[in-house]
């Protein structure tokens, strides 16, 4: 899909004698597009749709820079020398500098509606014309009417309440009585959400093959499954204890005196959304959607591959467990450079927090926490651990995970784990060392482009990128995928339906291809929970779900306001002795984060509260 921008109005400067300027002026320009002009002509009605959907935020840089979700979650960390390059708006948030008179660089509250604006136009004018038949004004009209749900839905997860009038198109010069509206109920929302996308997911395809409108070519248009999935995302958000019975929320009112949430808890929300996550899991399956493996030569999941090329590999390449994706990734070089070490020439700063690093499994499937885990923050291994794999990322030998003298921390973990993580003493392929992030080693200095928490990432990018040589590679951007689906179904089950089997068969499903052992039953509801959740927070790591997964839990002040740790950022020496103030293999302070209530929701901007007096800040601000 194109992202070109239409021009409406081209103005032209020229050089016009005096004699002739009210000549001239009186004339109307013949570089105007009218709406005629536009729609009558197929390729700028196709760069109009294209401009729709220009605002379906980036799951590359819109992560962790512009969105922020995975530096504003505790996934992602960055030092805050880097705030004046890009990242101040993502940095204050957590530091708790977060008011009405914020910035934040999408601006969905404005942004978004001119979008949905575009698509409602759209609708209204696109056409058949020479190469345009029917069939595909009716397809573009119902993704434009899946872009208008879609967008709907990012402005409730942030704002909850918003001003609602779905299929109006406001004429510019309305009265401002009709323009100052409040906002709606979020479960006003919600429900047209629901029923819009249920609705349009019969118009549309489950993907775009070579004889439906053309090619692959077509790959991130609208689908019928993507319209499933966000509305089964919407239903799991709205039956979350953020937006259902917050007793937080309950004396918050639109100006009309109408409670923006329903202040009373409501269970039956629960199985709304895990009727719509089976339904989205039993569309998906049947259209041949399916979670991302790579067997080895002995037919088992290789459970590092599949997870390593489940973020990597094109739809077209087979991945299939994309259901949602972005396929233009601007500037994929440099997002590419942030993540890595700097002596490979990387930028060094960018990490993983320790947080993030405890919360993988060990291999046999148990939590560090666990004492039968054999886990151990004690000492070196003495030899290489092997496993039965193809991947090449933990050594010069292929099957090589961790190589003779790497922190016991790092031994023994789950594959996800080194999928994900760059540690000191990790395999640098590109460069064929081992990382070194003990003060004084090749990808560390005593500055912020270096990993002050210890740590780089690894996740989503190849093994072959190596930024000191140019070696970049192109990566998809997903911002829905099948074990989403499997998770989310799962998790709304053991909250509707506690005890149903289809809660292990789905979370199993994910970890059989996480190479961990399955869960086994005879757990309570609140075990499973933990379970499911911790599942989430392993299995979507560094990819922006984990810190809209914080805030409907509504468990920001357990995760989001507190110290960051990591190693040792100043320890010269390969230590783990903690009296040793120069050993790196401690854990240490690094910095802290702060979150206050208020902070679960986005403020209304305080320019549009400045500008429609029947707006209702949100509570807090």
């Amino acid at each position: 899909m194109k992202k070109n921008t239409i021009l409406i109005l081209i103005t032209a400067l020229l050089l016009i004698p005096a004699a002739g300027c009210k000549k001239f002026l009186d004339k109307m320009p013949d570089d105007q597009l009218t709406m005629d002009a536009i729609f009558n002509d197929k390729i700028r009605t196709e760069d109009w749709l294209a401009g729709v959907y220009s605002g379906i935020p980036s799951p590359i840089w819109g992560y962790f820079k512009d969105q922020g979700f995975n530096i504003m979650g505790d996934d992602m960390t960055i030092p805050a020398e880097w705030a004046p390059f890009g990242w101040r708006n993502v940095y204050a948030y957590t530091v708790g500098d977060w008011n009405p008179g914020s910035a934040w660089n999408p601006y969905y509250w404005v942004e978004l509606p001119k979008r949905i604006r575009s698509a409602l136009i759209f609708q209204q004018q696109v056409r058949v014309l020479p190469g345009v038949s029917e069939a595909e004004v009716e397809n573009m009209k119902a993704q434009a009417r899946f872009m208008i749900a879609y967008y709907y839905s990012l402005m409730i997860e942030l704002y909850g309440p918003i001003p609602f009038k779905p299929g109006v198109i406001e004429a510019v010069d309305a009265p401002a009585s009709e323009l100052m509206n409040t906002q709606s109920p979020y479960d006003t929302v919600v429900n047209w959400i629901d029923r819009e996308l249920k609705d349009v997911a019969g118009k549309l395809p489950p993907e775009y093959a070579p004889s439906i409108f053309g090619s692959m070519h077509d790959w991130g248009k609208a689908t019928s499954i993507m319209c499933l999935a966000i509305r089964a995302r919407t239903l799991l958000f709205a039956a979350s204890p953020l937006f259902n019975g917050n007793p937080d929320l309950k004396d918050w009112k639109n100006k009309n005196g109408n409670n923006m949430f329903n202040p009373v808890y409501d269970a039956s929300k629960w199985k709304r959304a895990a009727d719509a996550c089976k339904e989205l899991v039993d569309a998906a399956e049947a259209a041949g959607y399916r979670l991302y493996t790579e067997n080895n030569n002995d037919g088992a999941i290789d459970p590092f591959m599949s997870y390593y090329n489940m973020s990597l590999k094109k739809f077209s390449e087979g991945n299939r467990e994309i259901i949602f994706g972005r396929p233009d990734n601007p500037d994929i070089n440099g997002w590419e450079a942030h993540h890595l070490p700097i002596g490979i020439g990387g930028n060094g700063g960018l990490g993983v927090t320790q947080e993030l690093v405890d919360a993988f499994y060990m291999k046999n499937g148990l939590p560090i926490t666990d004492p039968a885990s054999g886990y151990t923050e004690k000492g070196f291994s003495a030899q290489d651990e092997k496993r039965s794999t193809r991947w090449s990322g933990g050594g010069p030998d292929v099957g090589t995970v961790t190589m003779t003298g790497t922190f016991n921390m790092y031994c023994n973990r789950e594959p996800r784990f080194y999928v994900s993580v760059i540690f000191d003493g990790a395999w640098l392929g590109v460069d064929r060392r081992k990382a070194e992030f003990v003060q004084g080693g090749r990808d560390t200095r005593f500055s912020f482009d270096a990993p002050q928490n210890g740590y780089n990432i690894r996740k989503r990018i190849s093994l072959d990128v190596f930024p000191r040589e140019g070696r970049f590679n192109y990566v998809p951007g997903i911002l829905y995928r099948l074990a989403e689906a499997y998770l989310s179904y799962a998790e709304a089950l053991n909250e509707s339906t506690p005890g149903s089997p289809d809660i292990l068969k789905y979370l199993n499903k994910v970890r059989e291809r996480a190479g961990i052992p399955p869960v086994a039953g005879g757990l309570s509801q609140e075990e499973m929970r933990k379970i499911i959740r911790t599942e989430r927070r392993i299995e979507f790591n560094c990819e922006g779900i984990r810190f809209n997964d914080i805030r409907r839990w509504k468990v920001g002040e357990e995760f989001l306001n507190r110290g960051l740790y990591g190693m040792n950022f100043s320890g010269n020496e390969r230590s783990d002795d903690p009296a040793n103030p120069k050993a790196f293999f401690k854990r240490t302070f690094y910095k802290n984060k702060i979150f206050a209530k208020k902070m679960y929701l986005w403020p209304v901007p305080q320019a549009q509260m400045d500008i429609n007096p029947n707006l209702v800040q949100a509570p807090g601000y």
